[in-house]
């Protein structure tokens, strides 16, 4: 059965110390064909994973809540997506004519990140990051940057004059019944722990030092959420429950390729050695998170595989080839067993 060799494959993780435990839901359409849950929520706290254990979805908040935030506000005519940070805010003469489309393709040649998390904090910082100039020309080349969306997040509450979070609260996770997605957890929910920082396991509070010290909230990670509830994300966008399937299409139809790089709006697009694995089609789309999250859709054939891992529990940064690995063979025996 292909459900034993699916079980083996997130197993390994667990055996070879990539991550403590894990939650998997593969759907079709709008059915859950599968849903499992391995080990436990810490290397230090035996509790089981369940569907309802939240993760840190890191740079998985890019598309759950910036990206459906954006083609939201697409949808009702509040913004275009050539609509430019000259038209929302002062900044730098070299940054007025990006546009929100540079900002979700990673075309807008802004820097990948920014070390100013060390020095300012909250509004300062969010700040920094809307004065930053970029290091290229627009659409010269595809540089995956955080800033983009820490910007893009901005953008929405100038727009909608609402604090993001309860935006993205109010007018995307209530409408779609994700009851369990949020920033900043109450520890009441269980959580599935990151990292150590200033000498405390995070837990509820993002592993990524901008979204961190911008207070929890921003538009690059931050967000937590449960397989469960993902799984409602999914369907619910492809069954047009919250955005016009046209603007969705659009989104995750465009595809912006320069050089090897392809991206679609927000959205991922598979491509050689990436974490979507070797059978998809450019039509696919997903994302990734660097706490082990990830989701990938191949609307081919109406499968989707949503995996939450707390990677950074056991380590940053040495297991993140061991986890591309183990995301690209889940993928591949998903999508080519099952396609």
């Amino acid at each position: 059965m292909i459900w034993n060799r699916v079980d083996d494959t997130v197993l390994s993780g667990i055996r070879k110390a990539v991550y403590p435990g894990a939650a998997l839901v593969i759907g079709k359409d709008n059915e859950m064909l599968y849903s499992k849950c391995y080990g436990t929520v810490a290397v230090d706290d035996n509790t089981p994973v369940s569907l309802e254990t939240m993760y840190d979805l890191a740079s998985m908040t890019k598309v759950v809540a910036t990206t459906t935030a954006m083609m939201l506000l697409v949808s009702r005519g509040e913004v275009s997506l050539w609509d430019t940070l000259g038209d929302f805010f002062e900044v730098p003469e070299s940054k007025k004519n990006i546009a929100l489309y540079h900002l979700l393709t990673h075309t807008s040649g802004m820097q990948p990140y920014s070390e100013a998390w060390k020095e300012l904090r909250g509004r300062e910082l969010l700040e920094s990051i809307i004065a930053l100039e970029p290091l290229s020309g627009l659409m010269e080349k595809i540089d995956y940057s955080c800033l983009n969306f820490i910007t893009l997040m901005a953008v929405v509450e100038r727009v909608t004059c609402r604090k993001y979070d309860e935006f993205c609260l109010n007018e995307i996770f209530k409408p779609m019944g994700m009851d369990n997605t949020t920033f900043l957890p109450p520890l009441t929910h269980s959580i599935a722990p990151t990292c150590e920082r200033d000498g405390v396991t995070l837990k509820g509070l993002p592993d990524d030092e901008l979204a961190y010290y911008l207070g929890g909230v921003s538009g690059n990670a931050g967000l937590f959420s449960t397989a469960s509830d993902l799984f409602k994300f999914v369907s619910g966008l492809m069954y047009a429950r919250l955005i016009p399937s046209r603007v969705f299409e659009s989104f995750v139809g465009d595809t912006v390729v320069i050089g090897e790089d392809k991206r679609h709006l927000g959205w991922m697009s598979p491509s050689k050695g990436s974490s979507g694995g070797d059978i998809l089609g450019e039509d696919a789309f997903g994302h990734t998170g660097f706490t082990g999250t990830s989701l990938w859709v191949d609307p081919q054939s109406g499968l989707y595989v949503i995996l939450l891992t707390n990677r950074t529990n056991i380590s940053r940064r040495e297991t993140i080839p061991q986890m591309q690995q183990i995301r690209r063979r889940l993928h591949n025996l998903v999508f080519g067993g099952l396609g």
